[in-house]
């Protein structure tokens, strides 16, 4: 499987140590199966840096296209108030994010974040904020939480310089 990351440079060892805390899933190394998506993301340093760069890994290539069973997975199918309760807690900093080696699933972009925001504040209660959100296509994010995981199963493919 390829998956995409974005950013002001080519990441080739991603070291989890740079990573931020309080994001979607808490602090991570992530990624997308969907280019479009990484180009978005990595787009977004190009004021600030002067280059935006999405770099490619392949996921499970050193393992035979298997990881073990005892990886522990998290995965969001859609946005309901579980991936609501989490998004919320991770930003917050209250998570208990570290139980989980890969965290799968939507992403709280600027259009779902208002109404995460919304949420927070005690605008919206749980089940309003999820009927806002059912009519959100999610965009969709791999959040790698261990850095045994990306030395392991992740491997640098490349990169690409955008214009």
């Amino acid at each position: 499987m390829i998956l995409y990351h974005g950013s002001y440079l080519a990441v080739e060892k991603p070291d989890l140590s740079f990573s931020r805390e309080r994001t979607d899933f808490g602090k991570g190394f992530y990624l997308t199966p969907l280019k479009d998506q990484a180009i978005g993301w990595a787009n977004r340093f190009k004021d600030e840096h002067g280059a935006s760069v999405i770099s490619s890994y392949t996921f499970l290539s050193k393992a035979g296209e298997k990881l073990p069973e005892d990886i522990r997975i998290l995965e969001f199918d859609t946005h309901n108030l579980e991936w609501l309760e989490f998004i919320t807690s991770c930003r917050l900093g209250l998570s208990d994010d570290i139980q989980w080696d890969i965290i799968i699933g939507g992403v709280a972009n600027d259009k779902v974040f208002d109404t995460v925001q919304l949420y927070f504040d005690n605008l919206l209660n749980a089940n309003e904020a999820i009927g806002r959100l059912r009519y959100n296509k999610p965009n969709f994010q791999y959040c790698f939480k261990t850095q045994d995981l990306i030395d392991n199963y992740l491997e640098f493919s490349g990169s690409e310089v955008l214009q």
